[in-house]
């Protein structure tokens, strides 16, 4: 947990870095006000962007990329009995001790949570006069509409404001024809069917050849086709590919998800891919390498859509077998 939240503060000292150069830019910025905009339409997860539409003076809506883990900084009643917080993996069915430990991320979040506010104080006594300095916990109040990358498919039953949407599932749609070569590779997997691998730009944090050699050693010992999304320049040379896995640069995610042979996602637990899972109603196995995708597949597995091994605990057996026991689960 304090690596996490370590990581967390570098990354956002980086950006509020790079805040303090992008709020230098006056060209830009008087070109953007001479436009005399309505609204904007920021992306929420990094804070710059409020400092942003303020120093334009413009009113902005709120896009968060995932889940509402910024709930109670919006002003939204976050009950923490039935409302487990972000990164407790926790669901709405608590015990004394889910509670306990809900209200104990609580209150450490809102230390956290000061802590990250502040690495744009600077910027911000810089870049405002001191008479009308904002606070980036006043900008978040500040917000005319709050959208939310996420449907009550994967959220909990909770009190929600007027001002605030959930839009999952934007990039979900009806399925086009896939290529012939992909068709042909499809048909050779007869009633078996296939599964989707795709996981995401954040592999290099992992020992990228033993990791491939557990997962393409699991592979190999299914019946399904796989089709994996991956960089064939990029692949370890020193890692076989089984003959039922095909490695594309590239692949049409949502129209792969829609076909009626496919029988599983494999996937790092993105929000953006576990929402074309379920518009499709195709089972999920995780495997989470990064922020929210530990929580999203606590969901998932919650919400008894699949399950999730974490990439420092799959192995060859554990891989295949699991695999298995969710495409032959019918449920």
């Amino acid at each position: 947990f304090r690596q996490g939240v370590q990581s967390v503060l570098t990354f956002l000292k980086e950006l509020s870095y790079q805040c303090n150069i992008t709020l230098h830019q006056t060209e830009i910025l008087k070109f953007l006000k001479e436009e005399h905009f309505d609204i904007a339409v920021v992306d929420a997860f990094n804070p710059c962007t409020f400092l942003v539409s303020e120093k334009l003076g413009l009113p902005f809506i709120a896009f968060f990329p995932g889940m509402m883990a910024n709930a109670d900084r919006v002003g939204m009643p976050t009950p923490l009995s039935y409302i487990p917080l972000f990164q407790t993996q926790l669901s709405d069915q608590m015990d004394f001790f889910g509670r306990l430990k809900n209200t104990m991320m609580f209150l450490g979040s809102l230390v956290i949570q000061k802590k990250m506010d502040s690495l744009y104080d600077g910027v911000i006594e810089e870049h405002f006069p001191a008479q009308s300095r904002p606070t980036i916990a006043d900008l978040h109040l500040k917000a005319e509409l709050w959208l939310y990358n996420i449907d009550f498919t994967l959220e909990y039953p909770r009190p929600l404001l007027p001002h605030v949407q959930l839009i999952g599932g934007l990039l979900t749609k009806p399925v086009k024809p896939l290529s012939q070569e992909l068709e042909d590779f499809i048909s050779e997997s007869g009633d078996a069917g296939f599964i989707v691998v795709t996981l995401g730009s954040m592999l290099s944090s992992l020992p990228v050849v033993e990791f491939f050699k557990e997962m393409n050693g699991g592979l190999a010992k299914i019946q399904q086709k796989v089709i994996w999304r991956y960089q064939r320049s990029k692949w370890p040379q020193d890692v076989e590919i089984p003959p039922n896995v095909k490695i594309m640069d590239w692949l049409s995610q949502n129209d792969l998800l829609g076909h009626p042979k496919v029988r599983l996602l494999v996937t790092h637990g993105g929000m953006n891919s576990l929402m074309e899972a379920v518009y499709h109603g195709v089972p999920v196995l995780g495997i989470p390498l990064f922020g929210d995708q530990y929580e999203n597949m606590a969901r998932i597995k919650d919400r008894e859509m699949g399950t999730y091994i974490p990439p420092e605990q799959l192995k060859v057996e554990n891989f295949a077998s699991t695999i298995q026991h969710i495409i032959e689960n019918k449920r």
